[in-house]
């Protein structure tokens, strides 16, 4: 093959793995969530989103956890309590 040939091939590779990406990323919309929590005091939200809604608040909720508490037991134990506000997203 000649070189031209071979970046076509290249390029269509990375545009196919492009689409690939987009497509799971875009997939993984289904369920969209704003968590709000609260830690010592503290107020922090976080959005994410997930093939449930269960997960999607339980990434959002370890997201917002981190912004608020110092750190392993404390970013745990803000994970088990309620989120203060829990908001569905388009």
């Amino acid at each position: 093959m000649n070189r031209n040939a071979l970046i076509g091939i290249g390029v269509l590779v990375f545009l196919a793995f492009v689409g690939v990406m987009t497509m799971m990323m875009m997939g993984n919309r289904k369920n969209r969530v704003e968590v709000c929590v609260e830690n010592a005091g503290r107020t922090a939200c976080s959005t994410a989103s997930g093939e449930t809604r269960e997960a999607a608040v339980r990434t959002a909720t370890d997201g917002a956890c981190s912004l608020v508490a110092s750190g392993m037991s404390e970013t745990m134990a803000c994970g088990q309590r309620p989120p203060k506000s829990v908001r569905e997203l388009q």
